[in-house]
């Protein structure tokens, strides 16, 4: 190989042992060098490794007759005075390897230390390519900065190679290429051992990188093998192109350490990293690549398989994961069982992100906790998208009430013996600008868990009552519409109840006894302390309590008597079993005879009854017969806006 070539290096020059490790070029620029007769004087540091070239040795030697230095700076010892110095004798006796190289890449001359680096004499070493010595041409980015420096367009290079000694052994070399004057067409070529830097930087390293409890890769390393891999995927063809993630943590290992103490805390943490190696080890049998197992923190443990053949690869992983990790475990005389929760990814790698891949798995492993724990779950795109649509409402809740996106639907409630309307039910409508219009059964949920349902609530009983207010006014000579609105606990505990429903009363003008308040079954039940307390002060106020929902939740008939209810409303899985007309659908006979039942005991407590769900004329025909008192269903009318109960009023009425 010529070290003047212009053309890429062989291919088999840029495959060896060496890597670069660090790139340190300095450029000169493109201008070519100067004449020889332009040159400036030569300093006695450019005389001790450029012999005067009117006098060239048949082999270049360092061993050149002592040279007088210039006048200006004369040697100086202290002890005799000015002396010649010998500058081939330091060449040669330098500790740090040196060798002189020509611009073909050719070793004009080395010294003994270089020799003993490589492993040879340093006479052996003349005539050689230097950049085969160092594997300088292993890669194409060192290879271009060396022949630049060789043709004198680069000041300097610096990089750092791994060289193998002939005794078997290898070794860290710092290589740095400056150039000599040009007259003497050739550069000088050191090389500084750092294997001992080296190998306390790797041991630095691996203390950074590896967890000290269990001694797996921790959660930088793990990032860093994760980035890589879909970094590499991206552009190589070769392997699946699929990459997975078995992500678990302990069920109850926060238990562990408050009961036991952290040192058996961490003893577990250890026999479950060795359990989970062992599971990547026999996963990995027989496969191009073994399973990383990590530990990412606490007691959070993940295991990346790269090239993965599809779920059913992550599948079999996690079962083993699951039972290895729930046999029994002996700790120093601690016998201890625990379970596991995972969650499962596998995707495609292209187009996949290290954070999106971590935040499927996070949520995969949500999804397993939830569902009971001890248990692998695999990512749905649709229950993601589900969660993602609920975190969108959840953090537009209170926005959206501001903006005044919500709006109030009515349903009308009908007396069974005539047909009219009595009242109706207030229900609350999202106009979401990109989820379009939702029901309360999408939200409601998730405003009571935020809280929001206390500013949601006081805006539709105030919505409400200024509406019922409105069509009282409208229809001064006819009996006014009472309207009923829905009322979370969360409502009752958060915030003054009483003192929001006297407000809106005073505020509206509306009649107590024209407001109707729901709670569900199995709120009101349980009511005791503060919720009983509001309770008893509103129906003191005038205002109805309905329990909406009745018959599904605790039903303490005992408990019923005392508490300030005054309507019972059947829901409607009780209606449904009833016969429908125009259907083969079979009556259930123990439906109707719990609804007469509970009609029945309603009416002896004082209560009245209104059935939901209505939706066919037999329905209405057999609750009109034992005695229920108010429907509410699609046989009447569906929830509409305030001015469709308006036509509903002042028509004939609902059909009976």
């Amino acid at each position: 190989m010529s070290g003047t070539s212009d053309g890429p290096a062989p291919a088999a020059d840029l495959v060896g042992p060496a890597i670069t490790e660090s790139y340190d070029t300095t450029s000169s620029g493109t201008s070519q060098p100067s004449p020889l007769s332009d040159d400036p004087p030569l300093t006695s540091e450019d005389r001790l490794l450029n012999p005067p070239v009117e006098a060239p040795s048949p082999t270049p030697s360092v061993d050149a007759p002592p040279l007088t230095p210039a006048a200006d700076q004369p040697p100086f010892s202290p002890a005799t005075g000015p002396q010649p110095v010998s500058f081939g004798a330091a060449f040669t006796a330098a500790p740090l390897a040196m060798a002189v190289v020509d611009r073909e890449g050719l070793v004009v001359t080395a010294n003994g230390t270089m020799g003993s680096l490589l492993g040879t004499g340093a006479e052996a070493l003349v005539g050689k390519v230097a950049a085969d010595l160092l594997d300088l041409s292993s890669d194409a980015r060192t290879w271009h900065a060396y022949r630049e420096v060789l043709r004198g367009r680069q000041a300097k290079l610096r990089c750092t190679r791994r060289v193998k000694h002939p005794d078997g052994h290898s070794l860290w070399a710092q290589v740095t290429v400056t150039p000599l004057p040009e007259a003497e067409k050739a550069v000088l070529l050191s090389v500084a051992d750092i294997s001992v830097r080296r190998e306390l930087q790797a041991r630095l390293r691996h203390l950074q990188m590896h967890d000290p409890v269990t001694r797996l890769p921790n959660r930088t390393l793990f990032f860093e093998r994760l980035s890589a891999a879909l970094e590499a995927d991206s552009y190589e063809e070769s392997g699946t192109g699929r990459i997975g993630l078995c992500y678990l943590d302990l069920d109850g290992f926060k238990a562990v350490n408050d009961t036991l103490g952290h040192r058996v805390g961490d003893r577990l943490l250890a026999a479950v990293a060795e359990r989970l190696t062992h599971c990547a080890d026999e996963a990995g049998h027989g496969r191009p690549t073994t399973p990383l197992v990590a530990r990412l923190g606490g007691d959070e443990f993940a295991l990346l398989v790269e090239d993965s053949t599809g779920t059913e690869q992550l599948a079999e992983l996690a079962e083993s994961v699951l039972k290895a990790i729930q046999e029994p475990f002996d700790l120093s005389g601690q016998r201890l069982s625990v379970s596991a929760s995972i969650g499962v990814v596998e995707r495609h790698a292209a187009g996949t992100s290290a954070t999106g891949l971590m935040q499927a798995a996070d949520t995969t492993l949500y999804w397993a906790k939830a569902d009971g724990k001890a248990r692998w779950t695999l990512f749905d795109p649709e229950r993601n998208a589900h969660r993602m649509t609920r975190q969108a409402l959840s953090s537009g809740l209170r926005p959206a009430i501001e903006r005044g996106e919500f709006a109030l639907e009515y349903q009308p409630l009908v007396g069974m013996e005539d047909g009219r309307v009595r009242g109706v039910e207030a229900l609350v409508r999202w106009h979401h600008p990109q989820f379009g219009t939702l029901t309360p059964n999408r939200f409601i949920g998730l405003a009571e868990e935020d809280g929001s349902i206390v500013q949601l609530g006081r805006w539709a009983l105030k919505t409400a009552c200024r509406q019922a207010r409105r069509w009282q006014l409208e229809r001064p000579d006819e009996p006014p519409l009472f309207v009923s609105v829905n009322v979370a606990v969360r409502q009752v505990w958060d915030s003054d109840l009483v003192a929001d429903v006297a407000e809106t009363l005073t505020e509206t003008g509306l009649a107590p006894h024209l407001l109707q308040l729901e709670l569900t079954e199995s709120a009101v039940m349980g009511s005791a302390g503060r919720p009983l307390q509001a309770l008893q002060a509103l129906s003191e106020m005038g205002v109805r309590i309905a329990i909406d929902d009745f018959g599904t939740g605790y039903s303490n008939l005992a408990y019923l008597s005392r508490l300030p209810v005054s309507v019972l409303k059947l829901d409607g899985s009780f209606v449904r079993g009833f016969q429908y007309e125009g259907t083969d659908a079979h009556p259930n006979p123990a439906d109707e005879v719990i609804v007469e039942a509970m009609i029945q005991l309603a009416h002896r407590l004082g209560l009245t009854v209104t059935a939901e769900c209505v939706e066919t004329s037999a329905q209405a025909t057999r609750l009109r017969r034992i005695g229920c008192d108010t429907g509410q269903g699609w046989l009447y009318s569906r929830p509409v806006p305030p001015d469709r109960i308006t036509e509903l009023v002042e028509g004939e009425g609902c059909r009976k």
